[in-house]
């Protein structure tokens, strides 16, 4: 099965700049979308950004016009750049990628949780 490894979160300030990253791993055969998700506390867990295989992204309305996906379909890694982080961006970001397994097919899998705090 794939695995998922996920870094870059941290503590910033108000107004700082993130970049997380996530890496598949694993029997993939193809991957069709990546997407990082977020839980705050209190909260429900909330898609913040996806990307398909052929380059479509779609984002939250909360993090629109700051926060950015890419994709190296090379490597099978997302990423997230976040700027302009706000205190109410706080929260566990998740990875996941939806792709096609050799042995079970269409599947999901999910990466650790990274700690993002904006505070100051």
């Amino acid at each position: 099965q794939a695995q998922l490894v996920v870094s870059g979160g941290a503590s910033v300030h108000p107004g700082g700049s993130l970049r997380l990253s996530c890496a598949a791993s694993g029997s993939i055969l193809s991957i069709i979308r990546m997407g990082w998700y977020r839980h705050a506390p209190g909260k429900q867990r909330e898609l913040v950004a996806a990307i398909f295989s052929g380059g479509r992204t779609n984002y939250a309305d909360s993090v629109k016009g700051r926060f950015t996906i890419s994709r190296d379909n090379a490597k099978n890694a997302v990423y997230l750049q976040m700027n302009s982080l706000k205190p109410e961006d706080t929260a566990v970001y998740y990875c996941n990628a939806d792709y096609l397994s050799p042995s079970v097919g269409l599947t999901i899998v999910w990466g650790q949780g990274t700690q993002v705090t904006v505070s100051s």
